[in-house]
Protein backbone atom coordinates (compact mmCIF):
# COMPACT_ATOMS: atom_id res chain seq x y z
CA UNK A 1 0.00 0.00 0.00
CA UNK A 2 0.70 3.61 -0.43
CA UNK A 3 1.75 5.16 2.94
CA UNK A 4 2.15 8.87 2.84
CA UNK A 5 3.70 11.09 5.53
CA UNK A 6 2.65 14.93 6.21
CA UNK A 7 4.99 16.64 9.01
CA UNK A 8 5.12 20.16 9.71
CA UNK A 9 9.18 19.96 10.23
CA UNK A 10 9.68 23.02 12.17
CA UNK A 11 10.64 21.73 15.62
CA UNK A 12 13.16 19.67 14.52
CA UNK A 13 15.28 22.45 12.23
CA UNK A 14 14.99 24.61 15.48
CA UNK A 15 18.39 23.92 17.12
CA UNK A 16 16.67 25.10 20.79
CA UNK A 17 14.17 22.63 20.80
CA UNK A 18 15.21 18.67 22.01
CA UNK A 19 13.26 17.72 19.07
CA UNK A 20 16.32 18.90 16.63
CA UNK A 21 18.58 16.16 18.72
CA UNK A 22 16.17 13.47 19.23
CA UNK A 23 14.75 13.50 15.33
CA UNK A 24 17.75 14.93 13.55
CA UNK A 25 15.98 14.01 9.85
CA UNK A 26 12.41 15.01 11.51
CA UNK A 27 9.58 12.81 12.79
CA UNK A 28 8.47 11.84 9.56
CA UNK A 29 12.06 10.43 8.43
CA UNK A 30 11.69 8.59 12.02
CA UNK A 31 8.02 7.29 11.33
CA UNK A 32 8.49 6.47 7.60
CA UNK A 33 11.80 4.24 8.92
CA UNK A 34 9.94 1.84 10.86
CA UNK A 35 7.17 1.73 7.87
CA UNK A 36 9.46 1.04 5.10
CA UNK A 37 10.80 -2.14 7.00
CA UNK A 38 7.10 -3.26 6.00
CA UNK A 39 7.46 -5.71 2.69
CA UNK A 40 3.68 -4.34 1.76
CA UNK A 41 4.42 -0.72 2.79
CA UNK A 42 5.58 1.82 0.31
CA UNK A 43 6.39 5.26 2.02
CA UNK A 44 6.73 9.18 0.39
CA UNK A 45 7.03 12.35 2.70
CA UNK A 46 5.83 15.88 2.45
CA UNK A 47 6.21 18.74 4.98
CA UNK A 48 5.55 22.44 5.41
CA UNK A 49 7.83 23.56 2.95
CA UNK A 50 6.85 20.59 -0.25
CA UNK A 51 3.04 20.94 0.78
CA UNK A 52 2.47 21.73 -2.63
CA UNK A 53 3.10 18.07 -3.48
CA UNK A 54 -0.32 17.28 -1.79
CA UNK A 55 -2.12 17.37 -5.32
CA UNK A 56 -5.42 15.43 -6.10
CA UNK A 57 -3.29 12.95 -8.06
CA UNK A 58 -0.77 12.25 -5.34
CA UNK A 59 -3.82 11.85 -2.66
CA UNK A 60 -5.62 9.29 -4.97
CA UNK A 61 -2.73 7.08 -5.14
CA UNK A 62 -1.95 7.24 -1.40
CA UNK A 63 -3.57 4.37 0.71
CA UNK A 64 -3.42 5.74 3.84
CA UNK A 65 -1.92 9.61 5.07
CA UNK A 66 -0.06 10.29 8.08
CA UNK A 67 -0.46 13.47 9.42
CA UNK A 68 1.37 15.48 12.28
CA UNK A 69 1.07 19.48 12.75
CA UNK A 70 1.36 21.37 16.18
CA UNK A 71 1.85 25.24 15.72
CA UNK A 72 1.36 25.41 12.02
CA UNK A 73 -2.25 24.20 11.51
CA UNK A 74 -3.02 27.23 10.27
CA UNK A 75 -0.32 27.96 7.38
CA UNK A 76 -1.78 24.68 5.72
CA UNK A 77 -3.46 25.63 2.45
CA UNK A 78 -7.35 25.46 2.60
CA UNK A 79 -7.33 23.54 -0.51
CA UNK A 80 -5.00 21.26 0.35
CA UNK A 81 -6.99 20.43 3.91
CA UNK A 82 -10.37 20.09 1.77
CA UNK A 83 -8.43 17.66 -0.76
CA UNK A 84 -7.35 15.36 1.86
CA UNK A 85 -10.80 15.95 3.98
CA UNK A 86 -13.04 15.07 0.24
CA UNK A 87 -10.40 11.84 -0.10
CA UNK A 88 -10.93 10.36 2.91
CA UNK A 89 -14.77 10.71 2.50
CA UNK A 90 -13.85 8.88 -0.99
CA UNK A 91 -11.80 6.50 0.75
CA UNK A 92 -8.46 7.21 2.22
CA UNK A 93 -7.62 6.22 5.27
CA UNK A 94 -5.97 9.04 7.38
CA UNK A 95 -3.88 8.71 10.81
CA UNK A 96 -3.72 11.87 12.71
CA UNK A 97 -0.99 11.78 15.26
CA UNK A 98 -0.79 13.71 18.73
CA UNK A 99 -0.83 17.27 17.90
CA UNK A 100 -2.63 16.93 14.87
CA UNK A 101 -6.08 16.85 16.61
CA UNK A 102 -6.12 20.56 15.49
CA UNK A 103 -5.56 20.20 12.03
CA UNK A 104 -7.48 21.36 9.26
CA UNK A 105 -8.39 18.21 7.69
CA UNK A 106 -9.17 16.58 11.12
CA UNK A 107 -11.49 19.08 12.51
CA UNK A 108 -13.16 19.08 9.53
CA UNK A 109 -14.13 15.50 9.09
CA UNK A 110 -14.51 15.54 13.21
CA UNK A 111 -16.71 18.74 12.68
CA UNK A 112 -16.24 19.48 16.30
CA UNK A 113 -13.48 21.78 18.66
CA UNK A 114 -11.62 18.61 18.65
CA UNK A 115 -10.19 20.62 22.01
CA UNK A 116 -8.18 19.21 25.53
CA UNK A 117 -6.73 20.15 28.19
CA UNK A 118 -2.62 19.84 28.26
CA UNK A 119 0.23 20.04 29.99
CA UNK A 120 4.14 19.85 29.36
CA UNK A 121 5.57 17.95 32.82
CA UNK A 122 7.51 14.83 31.81
CA UNK A 123 4.63 12.68 33.02
CA UNK A 124 4.99 9.04 32.59
CA UNK A 125 1.77 7.65 30.68
CA UNK A 126 0.36 4.25 30.92
CA UNK A 127 -1.87 3.67 27.84
CA UNK A 128 -3.91 0.93 28.42
CA UNK A 129 -5.50 -1.52 25.71
CA UNK A 130 -9.43 -0.81 25.74
CA UNK A 131 -10.75 -2.60 22.94
CA UNK A 132 -8.13 -5.78 22.58
CA UNK A 133 -10.19 -7.05 19.39
CA UNK A 134 -9.70 -4.33 17.75
CA UNK A 135 -6.95 -4.48 14.79
CA UNK A 136 -4.96 -1.91 15.61
CA UNK A 137 -4.82 -3.16 18.81
CA UNK A 138 -3.27 -6.50 17.69
CA UNK A 139 0.49 -7.39 19.31
CA UNK A 140 0.21 -5.00 22.20
CA UNK A 141 -0.23 -6.15 25.92
CA UNK A 142 -2.47 -5.36 28.10
CA UNK A 143 -0.83 -1.87 28.83
CA UNK A 144 2.65 -0.19 27.72
CA UNK A 145 4.20 2.74 29.44
CA UNK A 146 6.25 5.84 28.08
CA UNK A 147 8.08 7.26 30.55
CA UNK A 148 7.53 10.70 29.52
CA UNK A 149 4.99 12.31 26.93
CA UNK A 150 3.12 15.83 26.88
CA UNK A 151 0.17 15.28 29.13
CA UNK A 152 -3.21 15.33 27.27
CA UNK A 153 -6.18 15.50 29.33
CA UNK A 154 -10.33 14.86 29.05
CA UNK A 155 -12.47 16.42 28.05
CA UNK A 156 -11.45 15.79 24.52
CA UNK A 157 -13.72 17.52 22.50
CA UNK A 158 -14.47 15.07 19.73
CA UNK A 159 -17.72 13.10 18.28
CA UNK A 160 -17.76 9.65 20.49
CA UNK A 161 -15.35 7.60 18.95
CA UNK A 162 -16.96 4.28 17.36
CA UNK A 163 -14.27 2.75 19.23
CA UNK A 164 -11.98 3.38 21.54
CA UNK A 165 -9.02 1.59 21.34
CA UNK A 166 -7.01 2.96 23.78
CA UNK A 167 -7.11 5.08 27.13
CA UNK A 168 -3.71 6.76 28.33
CA UNK A 169 -3.31 7.71 32.10
CA UNK A 170 -0.97 10.05 33.16
CA UNK A 171 1.12 10.31 36.84
CA UNK A 172 -0.29 13.63 37.36
CA UNK A 173 -3.80 11.80 37.33
CA UNK A 174 -5.28 13.12 33.66
CA UNK A 175 -6.63 10.44 31.14
CA UNK A 176 -7.48 10.74 28.15
CA UNK A 177 -8.71 8.77 25.65
CA UNK A 178 -5.15 7.91 23.44
CA UNK A 179 -6.78 6.15 20.25
CA UNK A 180 -9.78 6.48 19.04
CA UNK A 181 -11.36 5.65 15.84
CA UNK A 182 -14.36 6.96 13.09
CA UNK A 183 -15.87 5.81 9.63
CA UNK A 184 -16.01 8.97 7.72
CA UNK A 185 -18.06 8.11 4.33
CA UNK A 186 -15.74 5.85 2.32
CA UNK A 187 -12.97 6.40 4.47
CA UNK A 188 -11.24 5.02 7.76
CA UNK A 189 -9.77 7.91 10.32
CA UNK A 190 -7.44 7.09 13.44
CA UNK A 191 -6.11 8.93 15.95
CA UNK A 192 -3.52 8.66 18.18
CA UNK A 193 -1.92 10.75 20.84
CA UNK A 194 1.48 9.81 21.71
CA UNK A 195 3.70 11.62 19.76
CA UNK A 196 5.28 14.92 21.08
CA UNK A 197 8.38 16.46 19.27
CA UNK A 198 10.45 16.54 22.10
CA UNK A 199 9.97 12.65 23.67
CA UNK A 200 11.44 9.93 21.18
CA UNK A 201 8.10 8.61 21.13
CA UNK A 202 8.25 7.71 17.35
CA UNK A 203 11.20 4.63 18.01
CA UNK A 204 9.07 2.77 20.87
CA UNK A 205 8.51 -0.64 19.76
CA UNK A 206 4.79 -0.43 21.04
CA UNK A 207 3.93 2.57 19.74
CA UNK A 208 5.71 1.57 16.45
CA UNK A 209 3.13 -1.25 16.07
CA UNK A 210 -0.01 0.70 16.79
CA UNK A 211 0.62 3.07 13.81
CA UNK A 212 1.19 -0.24 11.56
CA UNK A 213 -1.23 -1.68 12.57
CA UNK A 214 -3.40 1.77 12.53
CA UNK A 215 -2.34 2.05 8.42
CA UNK A 216 -3.17 -1.20 7.61
CA UNK A 217 -6.63 -1.02 9.63
CA UNK A 218 -7.12 2.40 7.66
CA UNK A 219 -6.14 1.03 3.90
CA UNK A 220 -9.00 1.54 1.82
CA UNK A 221 -11.17 -1.36 1.07
CA UNK A 222 -13.56 0.23 -1.53
CA UNK A 223 -12.60 3.58 -2.95
CA UNK A 224 -14.86 6.26 -5.67
CA UNK A 225 -14.97 9.75 -6.02
CA UNK A 226 -18.04 10.52 -4.49
CA UNK A 227 -20.21 11.74 -7.05
CA UNK A 228 -23.50 12.59 -5.19
CA UNK A 229 -25.77 14.58 -7.56
CA UNK A 230 -23.04 14.43 -10.43
CA UNK A 231 -24.77 14.85 -13.91
CA UNK A 232 -22.42 11.81 -15.16
CA UNK A 233 -21.79 9.89 -12.16
CA UNK A 234 -18.75 6.76 -12.81
CA UNK A 235 -20.01 3.76 -14.32
CA UNK A 236 -18.09 1.69 -11.99
CA UNK A 237 -16.42 1.48 -8.32
CA UNK A 238 -12.79 0.73 -7.12
CA UNK A 239 -12.60 -2.12 -4.88
CA UNK A 240 -9.35 -2.26 -2.96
Amino acid sequence: MNVLIYNEFRHELDPNCRASVIYPNGMHAAIAEFLEKEEDISVSTVTLDTIEEITREKLRATDVIIWWGHCHHDDVPDDIAGMVYEEVLNGMGAVFLHSAHKSKPFMKLMGTSCSLIWRESDDLERIWVSAPYHPVARGVDRYFELPGEETYGEPFGIPTPEETVFIGWFTGGEVFRSGCSWQRGNGRVFYFQPGHETYPTYYDPNVQTVIKNAVRWAAPTYRVTDCMGCPNPPKAHEWK
